[in-house]
This record gives structure tokens, sequence and C-alpha cells, in this order.
């Protein structure tokens, strides 16, 4: 039987290892982390992440030919493949601070597969990592190998969150990046015969090591690449009278664009999109490429814009003032179905109203208190190191509460922030809401989900990211 073993229990090793399983009830998989809460959730009823579909996939193989284990050692050691998701946060300090990745975790993995290997492997980079890790990682094992031989596979997730087990069922595509070398050729056909369970065979793409890497750091950027033109249109929509939803519809109409990733919001968060570009910038400055690096850093940049533009209108809309004012927060998660807040835009808008002294109830159906309270006091990075490694500062956790209902939060609140497109948000009472709000009662709609109209009629003073501006608006225009 073969053996694979996932190193990191996270939002990526834990449901692709769950439907590896499923898929191959031939073969034994173990995910493996250091983490004994995480471990301990993954064994339990409730999953130490939330994703649709991901609780039925995990229960049907659980014990069977799928475990979770806190027994690193053993279960690499017995592997014939070893996966590895471990994170790769942005360096906060030393050469490359703020744009390079941190692969020290990466590091001590590969040097612990190379101590306790007593057979050949495959080893498989499995998190997003900068190009060239895998030739770093190679060196790493090829160094302390004791005679073992180990070949090394990038093999990239494309993986969004809130679909991330349908997009394991129906990948688009599966990439697999290996040596060009008779050795590496044979460990890129024994991963692909893993995924040929399932995916068609053309849709399994062999390359080489970099073109691997390269190709999962430019699939982010393009993404986020759209996201943030479509976002800078909503700025000239607003200041035209355009409405952003006709246009971008217009524009995903031609075939050559399409319609995906054209929706205009409070700018886009997750675990990956910034996280990438930074290091695509960082790749394109080591190889002497300034003027392509600057054109992806104004990708990061329009992103920064739309957050800060959005604070400001709620500020400037509210007499330039949300001092001890209470603005209800609905939505922290960076998108629906999933609990994760990653680089949630939800983070920058929170922290710039609570700058200007705002008394903040916030409530989502999926992100704990606990999690918001960590991600409002931490520093920018700081996010994607294992939890008992990240700094807790107590200073900012006071302006705001959470609360678990949306009509709790809206009580007696001057404004309301929709700043994640939960299904919910768009069936709420909205009579109800404004009954129960101080007046003048302000919406300010990050995700466009709102009938505004309606809301108007209702009596709202309605903000929506990229429509015409209400005359109230219009009078109190944000200051950039």
């Amino acid at each position: 039987m073969v053996k694979i073993c996932c190193i990191g229990a996270g939002y990526v090793g834990g449901p692709t290892m769950a439907v590896i399983a499923l898929k191959c009830p031939n073969i034994q998989v173990a995910v493996v982390d250091i983490s004994v809460p995480r471990i301990t959730a993954w064994n339990s009823d409730t999953l130490p992440i939330y994703e649709p579909g991901l609780d039925d996939v995990v229960k049907q193989c659980r014990g069977k030919n799928l475990f979770f284990s806190t027994d690193v050692e053993k279960h690499v050691s017995e592997a014939d493949i070893v996966f590895v998701s471990v994170n790769t946060p942005t360096k906060t300090q030393g050469l490359g601070a703020g744009k390079a990745a941190d692969l020290t975790y990466w590091e001590s993995a590969a040097r612990m597969i190379a101590d306790v290997s007593k057979s050949d492997k495959i080893v498989v980079e499995k998190s997003t990592v900068p190009v060239k890790t895998a030739e770093a990682i190679e060196k790493i094992l090829t160094h302390n190998s004791k005679g073992i031989n180990f070949q090394i596979l990038s093999n990239p997730e494309f993986l969004a969150e809130g679909t991330a087990i349908q997009d394991l069922f129906q990948p688009d595509r599966v990439l697999i990046g290996g040596r060009e070398t008779p050795e590496g050729k044979k460990a890129i056909e024994a991963l692909r015969d893993v995924y040929a369970h399932w995916v068609p065979v053309d849709r399994i793409i062999c390359t080489n090591l970099w073109s691997a890497e390269l190709s999962k750091l430019a699939a982010n950027a393009f993404l986020a690449q759209r996201i943030s033109s479509v976002n800078a249109m909503s700025a000239l929509c607003e200041a035209t009278g355009a409405d952003v939803t006709q246009v971008s519809y217009a524009v995903g109409m031609d075939t050559r664009i399409g319609p995906k990733f054209l929706n205009a919001s409070v700018g886009f968060g997750g675990s990956c999109f910034q996280k990438d570009i930074l290091n695509l910038v960082y790749i394109c400055e080591c190889n002497g490429l300034p003027e392509v690096a600057n054109y992806w850093k104004q990708v990061i940049k329009v992103n920064d814009y739309q957050k800060t533009r959005f604070v400001n209108r709620i500020v400037s809309s509210m007499f330039n003032t949300v001092s001890g004012k209470k603005i209800a927060i609905l939505g922290f998660a960076f998108k629906k179905d999933t609990g994760d807040t990653r680089e949630t835009p939800a983070i920058d808008v929170c922290k710039g109203l609570l700058g200007d002294k705002a008394q903040l109830s916030i409530y989502d159906p999926q992100v704990t208190e606990d999690q918001i309270k960590r991600d409002l006091s931490l520093k920018k990075f700081d996010w994607d190191h294992p939890v008992h490694l990240q700094p807790m500062s107590p200073t900012t956790t006071k302006n705001f509460s959470c609360v678990w209902d949306a009509y709790e939060a809206t009580k007696d609140a001057h404004g309301v922030c929709i700043l994640t497109e939960w299904d919910e948000f768009r069936k709420l009472d909205y009579q109800r809401i404004y009954d129960n709000m101080q007046k003048p009662a302000f919406v300010f709609d990050g995700r466009n989900i709102v009938d505004a109209e309606k809301l108007r009629q209702i009596g709202f003073i309605v903000y929506a990211i990229g429509k015409p501006l209400d005359a109230w608006l219009k009078d109190m225009p944000a200051v950039a």
C-alpha cells in the first residue's frame, strides 16, 4: 500500500489529503502537525476549519485510510510521498522584509525529513512558495541524505476557499513540476498516478520545477489584478455617476475577458493574493526587473486604496467623525462560506474606524470572537505564523464587541458596514434594522449585495461601492 504523509494540517493540507483518501482507498494518508489542538480538532466532530462538504469527506475516511496525528517523525519516515504544506509567511525583518517569503518552517521541515528518512522519498511542495524554493529544499535534502534518494516535486494548490472540496473533486488543472531527469520524470508519474484516480489525465499538466512554482504566483497575481482593476473602475463610477455593476457586466460579456472576478468590493483578502504578489515583486527586483516589480506593486496599492477610500467615505458621510458612534460590522471573513480571516479587508476597515474612536459591534456567522480579537491586535504579516508564535497586544481590543446576531449588532447603531457577502445579509429584515438604529441611519455596502433603492425607500442613507451616490454623499465627498 502506498503511504502518503502531509506535514501541515491547515487550509490546504487537511482538505487536499481528505479528498485524496476518499478518491484513493488503496492509499494510506496521514496528516501530521505539531499543533496538538489542531490535530485534536481534526479527530473530533468539530473540524478546525469550515469548508462546505469537508465534514462529509473526512468522516467517510477518517480511521480507515485517513489519519490525523502529532507523531510527525513516525509518519514521515514511513511515507513514500511526503507533501509539505507549512506556512510561508512574508518576512518581517532582514533581507527582503515586507516582500520575500520566510522559509523558516519549510527549511525545518526539510531538515526533519532528511533526519528521519530511512527509504527513498518523493517530497512535494504544496505550500505557495517562491520560485527556486525546490532548489533550496533539494540542496538541504541531498546534503543530508545519508545515501537516500529524494525527488522534489512542485504541486501548487489552486483552491478557492468556500469551494475547496468542489475544486478538489473537479479541478481546472493539476500542476506537477519536477526535474527533467529520468528519476524526476518517474517521480512526476508517481504523483500523476495518484491524481489520475479521479482527475482526467489531460487536466494533469506536467512541467519543470520553476514553471510550476511560477504558475501559482502568476495565477494569483492575475486574479488579484482583475479585482484591483474593477475596484479602480468603481472609484471612477462613483465620480461620474456610472454603475460599476453595469460596467463590469458589459466588460465581462467579452469572451476574451469573461465575467469572473469582476465584482467591485471593499478589496481582496485571503492568505495568498497579497503574499504572492509581494513575492513576485521581490523575485522581479532580485532579477533586475524593477519595471515589472512596480507593475505588480500597483495591484496591491489599488487594493489598499480601496479599503482606505471605504473608511474615508464612512467617516465623511457621518459628519466627519465616528468617535463614540456605534457601527455594526456585518461579516469579518474575507469571503462567504469560510471562517478564514487572513488578510480580510475587514481588518483594515475596522482598524481605520477604531483609529477614529468608533465603537464597533461585529457579527460573522463563522468567525469566533477569539479570532477577531487576535486579528485586530496583530501587526501586519504576524497572522501567518503558527498561533503559539503570534504576539498578542491587549491594547487594541477595547473598542469593539462581538455578537452572534445581525440584529443585535445593528441595534442602536449609527451605521452598518457590510464587509462579507454572506447570503444571510441579503435576506435580513432591513425595516426592523432601520427602526432600531440611530437616525440618520447609514448602510455602507462593501459587497454590493443589498437593494440600495429599497433601503433608501425605508429611509437609509446608502453607500454602495461603485454605484451612483446619494445626494447626501455627494454633499460630503470622501477626503483621500
